[in-house]
C-alpha cells in the first residue's frame, strides 16, 4: 500500500494534519479505495495522513492489546491523538479525578510507543471556569510515561474560559489550549503550551476539499507561522498575543461539520504545508 506522504522530518518542528477517527462509512465512497476491507482502513488512512484523533477513547479506555495493534498498523512518523475518557472530565470536580487519570494513562497507553501523541482533555460545555479546581486537575496530569514525555492539551467549551486568568493558569502549567474554529464553542488562539493544537470544524459539502482553496492557503500559512514560533494576532485572543518564541509542533485536525469531506481537506492542507517547507 503506497504512502501519499513521506514521514515528517525528524529535524525541526512537525506540522501534522489529520482527521477524527478512521471508521466512517461515507469515506468508503470518497477516501478509501474500492473494496478495501475495513480491517485495513487504519493502515491506509495512516499512510495518507500524519495524525488521527481517536474519539473512541472518549467513551471508554481500550485494552492494551488494542493500543498496540493500532500502533503496529501505522508507519514511522505517524501519531495518534487520544481523547481522554469523558468519565474523567464530566465528573463533579476535576480535582477528584486522580484515579480516573491514572487508570487511563497507565491502562495501556505505553503500548503505543512513539505513536502516542497529545492526550486531549475535552471539558463539557456545562463546566465553567473554576481556577482552583482546574489548577488541581492540571497538577494531576502525569508528565511522562515509561520515560517518555506526555503531551496534554485542554479543550474548553464554556464561555467563562474567555478570561485572561484562564490563559495565565494554563501557561503556568504549560498545557496548550485547543484552538477550535467553531461557531458553537469559545474560540481562543492564545498559546499556552509548547505546541499548537487546532480543531477545524467548518468544512462544507459544496467544496470537494471541504474548504475553498484560499481558505486552505490561509490555514497553511497559520500552521507555518505557529511552527515557526509566531503568535497570530488576527485570530481571537483573550490575552495579548505573545512575542515570537521557539519553534513548536503543530497538530491540525478536521473534525465534524461536512465530515465526509474531511480527509480531502486534511490531505489538501498537508500538501500545502509541505510545499511551503
Amino acid at each position: 500500500m503506497n504512502d501519499l506522504f513521506t514521514p515528517a522530518s525528524h529535524d525541526g518542528p512537525h506540522i501534522r494534519v489529520g482527521i477524527g477517527g478512521w471508521n466512517y462509512a461515507p469515506w468508503r465512497d470518497n477516501f478509501y479505495p474500492a473494496k478495501l476491507v475495513q480491517r485495513r482502513e487504519l493502515e491506509y488512512a495512516s499512510r495518507q495522513l500524519r495524525a488521527i484523533e481517536i474519539n473512541g477513547t472518549y467513551y471508554g479506555a481500550q485494552k492494551p492489546a488494542t493500543y498496540a495493534k493500532w500502533a503496529a498498523e501505522t508507519p514511522e512518523g505517524f501519531v495518534f491523538s487520544l481523547k481522554a475518557p469523558r468519565y474523567v472530565t464530566e465528573g463533579k470536580r476535576l480535582a477528584d479525578t486522580s484515579t480516573g487519570i491514572r487508570g487511563f494513562v497507565h491502562g495501556g497507553l505505553a503500548e503505543m510507543g512513539d505513536r502516542l501523541g497529545p492526550i486531549l482533555w475535552q471539558l463539557p460545555p456545562s463546566r465553567p471556569f473554576d481556577a482552583d479546581d482546574l489548577a488541581a486537575f492540571l497538577d494531576l496530569l502525569p508528565r511522562e510515561l515509561d520515560g517518555r514525555p506526555l503531551r496534554h492539551v485542554l479543550e474548553v467549551r464554556h464561555p467563562s474560559f474567555l478570561d485572561a486568568r484562564y490563559v495565565a493558569l494554563a501557561r503556568a502549567h504549560r498545557v496548550p489550549t485547543v484552538f477550535t474554529d467553531s461557531p458553537d464553542y469559545p474560540s481562543l488562539a492564545d498559546l499556552t503550551g509548547d505546541f499548537a493544537y487546532v480543531r477545524l470544524m467548518r468544512s462544507e459539502d459544496a467544496n470537494p476539499a471541504g474548504y475553498l482553496p484560499a481558505e486552505l492557503d490561509h490555514w497553511a500559512g497559520h500552521a507555518r507561522d505557529w511552527a515557526a514560533g509566531k503568535d497570530i494576532a488576527e485570530l481571537p485572543h483573550v490575552a495579548a498575543p505573545q512575542p515570537p518564541s521557539s519553534p513548536r509542533d503543530v497538530f491540525v485536525f478536521f473534525i465534524s461539520a461536512a465530515k465526509h469531506r474531511n480527509p480531502a481537506a486534511a490531505m489538501a492542507l498537508q500538501s500545502r504545508v509541505d510545499r511551503m517547507s
